[in-house]
């Protein structure tokens, strides 16, 4: 998670919605990235998305089941969409998402063997969302 956290610090040096992703596959890294929605003019352009991009371009495959993503706030309904069509392995994220997170909006979407761990770092990530946020206001 503080790698996941990494990424959502290079979102924000870039102004965009501090939220990053990792996914691991066997110890190692195949996936990261963060918020690029601004930056490249795309409202797909999420942490979750880049990453799920990376780790099946690195493991040569669609399928993650093997894989865990880290990623610093709740998925959205269209990132958990994403990563249930990845078939994802396990999920582990940071802060809940009331307003936007897919577990509020869509109830459990994801792949029925998804594992789903949350509120990893919950403080570190919520702060990262709550300081860029005030600083809009």
């Amino acid at each position: 998670m503080r790698l996941a956290i990494e990424e959502a610090k290079l979102a924000l040096k870039a102004d965009e919605v501090p939220i990053g992703a990792i996914i691991v596959s066997g110890g190692c890294i195949v996936g990261r990235g963060h918020n690029l929605v601004e930056t490249l003019v795309d409202v797909t352009a999420h942490a979750e998305i880049q990453a799920i991009t990376a780790a099946s371009s690195t493991i040569g495959g669609k399928y993650l089941n093997d894989c865990t993503l880290y990623v610093t706030v709740e998925p959205c309904p269209m990132c958990a969409g994403a990563l249930a069509w990845s078939q994802i392995g396990r999920i582990v994220y940071g802060a809940s998402d009331a307003k936007r997170g897919f577990s509020t909006i869509a109830g459990n979407m994801l792949h029925p063997k998804t594992v789903v761990t949350s509120g990893v770092l919950r403080e570190e990530c919520e702060r990262l969302m709550t300081d860029f946020f005030a600083k809009l206001r």
